[in-house]
């Protein structure tokens, strides 16, 4: 600095200070041996030097891939005498690494040799950033409209934020609200992330879930907020991690999140980054989710559409054998009159045959109601029990039938349907389970598959105790007649996060999967209505009106708790129609019961609520 101060005089030579003090951009002066001579306060505030630190010495910022570009810039400078805008990066102090355009140029001494260099740097670090997060936004922004489906734009976007971030792994993890969980929906590289569910006030996506604030996490098993059950359940281990929220104006949809940073930890540049990508993506997720859902609803009121015309054969099946013969029991009672009958017997029969002409008309004011308006089909079930109901009162009424009959009538029906409202009270539910199940031990005796219990201690439910007796009772039958001799029916209480779960596994033939979302609206029993022999309850394929699981459908809105069934069909019988012999020792696919316990099976879990 003093070489090139004695270039001016004093006053110059002031001036020429107070300027490099006060300008703004970092300033360094170079001795021809590249030493330092000088540094303005600019340069310390940006990169951390200081020039007691640096004075004399080479400045220890150029990072090893910038080295040999560095080399050519400084060829440009000797040989040109001056440098304009070389865009290079440089390092601070503190390792972080800075975008820069130099300016720079040669000064003399007295007799006009090479005396050093005087060097500018203007930090475009943040406009860099900017420009890179821009380039990246358009460019997802215009590839977003290429993927259609959710799981497609999903790994789409896990795959840019890989690139970008340099990271192991990304992932979005998505809020299911209902059951207070996050899961996986796509994982590109580790598969067994899909299996895996977490509850949502748990982990890092779980505190960025609830602030709604980005979250760096650089030393994962050292930190609080991290959940390791993640990792034990996949497998995977985590070292550092970025998670920020995907928020839309009106919801929360989830987390956006990369994990295992290459080469150093998280810093506020990816915070932006992912903040930017994340705004960028939500609602394009949003809109792939509600037309996934869109397109979900409308398959199953296809599915609907073509169970309703199953339902009007059903029903006029079950209607016209009771309704014939009820008619030809008034016929043969107008033969059998004596020449005087009692005063009023053929008022009676004339109101008789009134009823039996509505229970008629019944059938097709159904098809009216199925075709017009949109009815759960356990309602639509009450109104036709109720006004068959009000039918069969009214002949048996009219034929003197008594007081007896009617309260018989009342007692058949609600004895299925349970038609009024009874007192809910505590009831433990492993121990219920068991003394229901050993009552009706004696009723499925004669088959040979084996029913076994796991009834951990799952805590109270809320239920009449004979509402809990016919979900019980209902649930077993169904998996017995399902499941062939020799077979496998299993029985588990277990307490889940929500409150105690029933949970009910027969190894048998299994429901095809076009037919098990109208199981529980009674639309079709397990095997087709018309498709089995009269058997006896609890015998192999035994079949019914699918009554029981349309009664837990109307037990689970009346009194409020939670049924799902999962069921694969038997690999050995694709076909919904596909005959099974009901015994494993005869069936010409197994060669023991191993083989039919693996072929297939259903599963009906009842939640109950805390």
């Amino acid at each position: 600095m003093d070489l090139m101060m004695n270039e001016f005089p004093l006053d110059a030579e002031s001036r020429y200070r107070a300027f490099l003090e006060f300008l703004p951009d970092p300033v360094f002066v170079f001795n021809v041996d590249h030493t330092v001579q000088y540094l303005n306060p600019a340069f310390e505030k940006t990169f951390g030097w200081t020039f007691p630190e640096l004075k004399g010495k080479r400045i220890p910022f150029v990072p090893d891939h910038e080295k040999a570009k560095t080399r050519e810039g400084v060829k440009q400078l000797f040989e040109q005498g001056v440098l304009y805008g070389f865009e290079t990066q440089r390092l601070t102090k503190d390792g972080r690494l800075l975008d820069i355009v130099i300016d720079g140029a040669i000064f003399f001494d007295s007799t006009g040799h090479p005396a050093g260099q005087v060097i500018t740097l203007r930090d475009i670090t943040e406009k860099k950033k900017a420009e890179r997060i821009n380039a990246v936004l358009f460019r997802i922004a215009q590839s977003l409209s290429k993927y259609r489906k959710l799981d497609d734009r999903l790994t789409f976007v896990m795959n840019e934020i890989q690139a970008l971030l340099d990271v192991e792994n990304s992932s979005v993890i998505l809020a299911d609200e209902l059951r207070g969980e996050f899961y996986f929906r796509v994982a590109t590289n580790y598969k067994q992330l899909e299996e895996i569910r977490f509850p949502m006030d748990k982990g890092v996506a779980g505190h960025v879930y609830r602030t709604l604030e980005p979250m760096v996490v650089n030393d994962c098993y050292t930190s609080p907020y991290f959940f390791p059950d993640v990792d034990r359940q996949s497998g995977y281990r985590t070292r550092n991690m970025l998670d920020v929220p995907i928020q839309t104006a009106e919801k929360t949809i989830g987390v956006l999140s990369a994990v295992n940073k290459r080469n150093r930890d998280f810093d506020a540049s990816d915070v932006d980054l992912m903040s930017a990508i994340s705004s960028t993506v939500a609602y394009s997720l949003e809109n792939a989710i509600i037309n996934e859902e869109l397109k979900q609803s409308y398959g199953e009121v296809q599915s609907l559409n073509r169970a309703k015309e199953k339902v009007i054969h059903h029903l006029s099946h079950e209607l016209k054998t009771p309704v014939s013969v009820l008619s030809a029991s008034i016929v043969l009672l107008r033969e059998r009159l004596t020449p005087e009958p009692r005063p009023g017997i053929h008022r009676i029969l004339d109101r008789s045959r009134r009823n039996l002409d509505r229970l008629l008309e019944m059938q097709y004011e159904i098809e009216d109601i199925l075709r017009e308006k949109d009815y759960h089909a356990h309602r639509m079930m009450h109104v036709l029990l109720n006004a068959c109901r009000d039918g069969i009162e009214a002949f048996a009424d009219g034929c003197g039938a008594g007081e007896a009959m009617i309260d018989c009538i009342h007692q058949s029906i609600d004895a299925v349907f349970d038609g009024h409202e009874e007192k809910a009270e505590p009831i433990l539910l492993g121990p219920f389970v068991e003394k229901t199940i050993d009552a009706l031990r004696p009723l499925f005796g004669h088959r040979t598959c084996r029913v076994e219990l796991s009834l951990q201690p799952a805590g109270t439910v809320m239920l009449p105790p004979n509402v809990l007796r016919k979900i019980v009772t209902g649930l077993l039958r169904n998996a017995i007649e399902n499941t062939p001799d020799g077979g496998l029916v299993r029985v588990e209480t277990v307490e889940a996060k929500t409150g105690p779960e029933l949970i009910v596994t027969d190894y048998g033939i299994g429901i095809p999967l076009e037919n098990q979302k109208l199981l529980f609206e009674g639309q079709l029993s397990a095997p087709e209505t018309l498709s089995y022999a009269t058997r006896n309850p609890y015998d192999f394929m035994a079949g019914g009106r699918g009554f029981d699981l349309l009664r837990m459908k109307i037990f689970s809105e009346r009194y409020h708790f939670d049924l799902k069934l999962r069921s694969s069909r038997c690999t050995f019988l694709p076909g919904a129609t596909d005959p099974c012999p009901g015994k494993i020792s005869e069936c010409a696919h197994c060669s023991g019961v191993e083989d039919c316990i693996h072929s297939g099976g259903t599963t009906v879990t009842v939640g109950f609520f805390w």
